[in-house]
């Protein structure tokens, strides 16, 4: 397969929506979509079922409050999901949604200037329509562009993320399914190699990623963590710190996973299961099992990872942990 009818559909999809106006939103969505659509998001929105459903309590806020809606795409692939119950084609797209906030959204104070929503979406495409979605955004970060700061502790660096060194994201024509394969093969190995190992050390854990890792790698990590580069600075500012805080990680699986050329990606509902030891991102924890929905998309140079865009709900995590992140804004 070359996915090409499926990445239409989501791209015209994509095109159809930013160009029409707010009161054909439900019309667009009912041409592209099946209108018992399974639409996943980050909290507070979580699952939502029907293109009616999510026209209301998504895309008509966010267009309100985003006006001249952009959606500005550094990744697209797509591919096959093996993964058993979730089988299919989906596609993937990842970038900004980019628009003046002029009014407020989720309780955030408009700032009248740019607002970059960042966002990475799976679609699954099934009878050229568009059956399941799950769409993943970095809302603490769009926070942070309106002057609020609501996680004291971040150990890497939190700013407007560039789409992939190579500029070589948009697969918009025909790949080569080798190098999908061999995209695959790493993200596996990599993944493997989370599992086995337990040691917490800088030496261990160097080893382990230098297995499936460049030693210029670039881990482009969500607001409250934020971004790495390197391997050493990669292990300091977030892999040590990270896995010291969490005990009793329980790995739940994806519900998809699929690569193309150099780039590949997955997403689970929730990935993890971890309890924390201590404090976390500069905020009180309870001893309670919390889960994480993730997203991972990566890029490869050669036989290993170069580059590696993650999205967490951290909104889901804390709600969890007891504490609204929306409701305890801090300038």
């Amino acid at each position: 397969m070359n996915f090409q009818s499926e990445k239409k559909l989501v791209l015209d999809f994509y095109e159809a929506l930013q160009n029409c106006k707010s009161n054909n939103m439900s019309e667009i969505l009912s041409l592209y979509c099946s209108e018992d659509l399974l639409w996943r998001g980050f909290h507070p929105f979580n699952e939502i079922i029907g293109t009616k459903n999510l026209n209301f309590h998504f895309w008509i806020p966010l267009r309100n409050s985003l006006s001249n809606l952009q959606r500005r795409i550094d990744i697209f692939l797509a591919g096959i999901n093996k993964i058993s119950g979730n089988e299919g084609v989906w596609v993937i797209s990842m970038g900004h949604l980019m628009g003046l906030f002029d009014k407020p959204w989720l309780g955030i104070k408009e700032t009248k200037k740019i607002g970059m929503l960042r966002y990475c979406e799976f679609c699954k495409v099934e009878n050229n329509k568009i059956t399941e979605i799950a769409m993943f955004f970095d809302i603490p970060h769009f926070m942070l562009q309106s002057g609020l700061k609501v996680f004291p502790v971040e150990t890497g660096i939190s700013l407007i993320q560039p789409g992939p060194l190579n500029n070589d994201g948009l697969m918009y024509e025909i790949q080569d399914p080798n190098e999908g394969n061999k995209t695959s093969e790493i993200i596996e190995k990599m993944i493997r190699d989370l599992v086995i190992w337990k040691n917490f050390d800088k030496v261990s854990l160097k080893r382990e990623l230098k297995k499936s890792w460049n030693e210029d790698m670039i881990w482009w990590g969500p607001t409250g963590i934020g971004a790495s580069f390197t391997i050493d600075r990669y292990i300091e500012q977030h892999a040590q710190p990270f896995r010291k805080t969490f005990i009793n990680r329980k790995f739940n699986g994806h519900i998809c996973r699929i690569s193309e050329g150099m780039y590949g990606g997955f997403f689970g509902w929730p990935n993890l299961t971890l309890t924390p030891q201590k404090n976390f991102m500069g905020l009180k924890t309870l001893k309670k099992s919390s889960e994480m929905r993730v997203i991972d998309i990566y890029r490869r140079r050669g036989n290993k990872l170069a580059e590696n865009w993650i999205f967490i709900d951290f909104l889901h995590f804390w709600k969890i942990q007891g504490i609204d992140i929306l409701k305890v804004q801090k300038v």
